[in-house]
């Protein structure tokens, strides 16, 4: 399954870069984060390995994010795996003449379980909608300061 999510930023994409590449602020627009855990390599760099942990209601969910390719401020790719699931990331940032950053993401899941290939097959609009709900929460952090930590969904 492939898609591609894009959001502008009111800001200039030295700003949304700095925002968006900084571990600590993970927990402000990604929701449900209990822990960023590095694993291997250089912290940020291609072929750098970390666990992240999330709490979604009552389901524990751990990713382990591989960094594919670090180009920023232009892009960022990363591979993130958790049984049953293999996501691919490849976000692109440009920089607009206002001042302003469009985002865009694209997506694939690869599904290996049968349960995932069946959730994926049957309810493909979730995915986006998780995709476009982190897009959102990043430009409310990136811009006003506005923090999920403690949000209760």
């Amino acid at each position: 399954m492939k898609y591609s999510t894009e959001i502008t930023l009111d800001l200039p994409r030295e700003d949304v870069i700095k925002k968006l590449d900084n571990v600590d602020n993970m927990k402000h627009w990604q929701r449900g984060l209990v822990s960023a855990e590095h694993l291997e390599g250089i912290p940020g760099k291609v072929g750098a390995k970390m666990r992240l942990r999330y709490k979604m209601g009552k389901r524990d969910m751990e990713l382990i994010e591989t960094i594919t390719k670090q180009d920023f401020p232009k892009e960022f790719h990363a591979y993130y795996d958790t049984p049953g699931v293999h996501n691919i990331q490849e976000n692109y940032f440009e920089e607009l003449p206002n001042g302003q950053t469009k985002w865009t993401s694209h997506s694939e899941f690869q599904f290996s379980s049968f349960m995932m290939k069946l959730m994926g097959f049957l309810m493909p609009g979730m995915f986006k909608k998780q995709s476009k709900k982190y897009l959102n929460d990043f430009k409310a952090f990136a811009e006003k300061g506005t923090s999920v930590a403690d949000a209760k969904d």
